[in-house]
């Protein structure tokens, strides 16, 4: 018998959203490890909130809606807003009910902007890792550190020389001024970006173009490949050294050495001396290009050498995942602390869904490399 093509409209809605998501649904384990997250940071969302005015969106709200925004590739929080109009999947992940209105999403961005405040995307990050199940992936010997660059949410035409002001006065009609470059030498001694200060001028190789950006620094845990601690920085030659003594100093602190992967840009004597003084075995790829290499046979002769070196690229496919699916390639947000927040944030995502897979394999009695 064929159907009817007519909408029924009925007044009542008996919808369960818990059972329109099917058992075996990813999302569902994503969910349970998230809310156990959000369930420890409940007194550092207090501190944010003051006992006056009307109640604001909730903050495990904001979170579970701003992981969907990096699992799902959502541009802006008008598209995400939209999405959860329709979508009941990402109601039941967000914990809205079907009659609950969406937000709109400038009220969404204004609470979004109260957790960018506080320190919550690291604690998040390492709430995740905290976690019993989770914790016994994870070897506390063996790392791996890389960086990578973001484009900051600024244009070229922005960057002038410091204190020419923020407007030529020139355009229209909401466009960029007009500007003509050509012969003229920027740097960012003398030039800065009037729309993002912190942002600075790189070029991540010869004949490659400048762009205004930060770095991105991970730390990787070699067993389970899940990334354990960020940092955002400003673009310098040493940035990706320093941030990665900062990252390694707290797990050195025991009696047995630990391990740190790296690639060839790493490979600099001051560096490799440091890590030894942490007692950090530098297992860092060595650069031999019109140079001495700062690393020797007594580091390259152990066959946990080798191994850290082919394991320590598995941070690549995290930062892919980090800048092309959670959309950190170019950040939407301006500043040093906002952008850092966005990325150790996304970093926490991209555990978030290796995690499903990683408890499985665990539970079937696989061994991490």
């Amino acid at each position: 018998m064929r159907g009817t093509d007519k909408r029924s409209g009925e007044l009542f809605s008996y919808v369960d959203l818990e059972r329109r998501v099917r058992k075996d649904h990813p999302l569902r384990p994503i969910r349970e490890m998230a809310n156990a997250a959000l369930a420890v940071l409940s007194g550092e969302f207090a501190a944010l909130y003051s006992g006056m005015g009307r109640p604001s969106i909730a903050p495990e709200m904001l979170l579970r809606a701003m992981l969907l925004q990096a699992f799902y590739s959502i541009r802006s929080e008008r598209q995400l807003m939209e999405r959860l109009e329709f979508d009941l999947l990402f109601r039941w992940f967000v914990g809205l009910g079907v009659d609950n209105p969406a937000w709109d999403h400038s009220t969404f961005s204004k609470n979004r902007d109260r957790l960018l405040e506080g320190d919550i995307a690291a604690k998040f990050l390492a709430a995740v890792l905290s976690q019993p199940r989770i914790k016994r992936l994870l070897s506390n010997e063996h790392f791996s550190v890389d960086g990578t660059l973001i484009e900051a949410w600024a244009s070229m035409k922005s960057f002038k020389p410091k204190g020419s002001g923020k407007d030529d006065g020139e355009g229209g009609g909401g466009r960029n001024a007009s500007a003509d470059f050509r012969g003229e030498k920027r740097s960012n001694d003398t030039h800065e970006s009037t729309t993002d200060p912190d942002a600075m001028l790189y070029r991540k190789g010869p004949g490659m173009e400048a762009k205004l950006c930060f770095i991105g620094h991970g730390l990787m845990e070699n067993c389970s490949g899940l990334i354990v601690d960020t940092r955002l920085t400003r673009v310098s030659g040493h940035a990706e050294r320093l941030a990665a003594l900062d990252m390694i100093e707290p797990r050195a602190d025991r009696p047995r050495a630990i391990t740190l992967g790296a690639d060839r840009g790493y490979d600099a004597a001051d560096f490799v001396e440091e890590l030894r003084t942490l007692n950090v075995r530098p297992h860092v790829a060595q650069n031999s290009n019109r140079r001495r290499s700062a690393i020797d046979k007594r580091t390259t002769r152990h066959p946990g050498y080798a191994a850290s070196i082919r394991i320590r690229k598995r941070i690549e496919e995290a930062f892919g995942w980090i800048k092309t699916v959670a959309g950190m390639r170019k950040t939407k947000l301006r500043g040093l602390d906002k952008v850092d927040w966005a990325f150790a944030f996304t970093a926490a995502a991209y555990n978030l869904v290796r995690l499903p897979k990683l408890l499985a394999a665990q539970q079937g009695g696989a061994l991490c490399l």
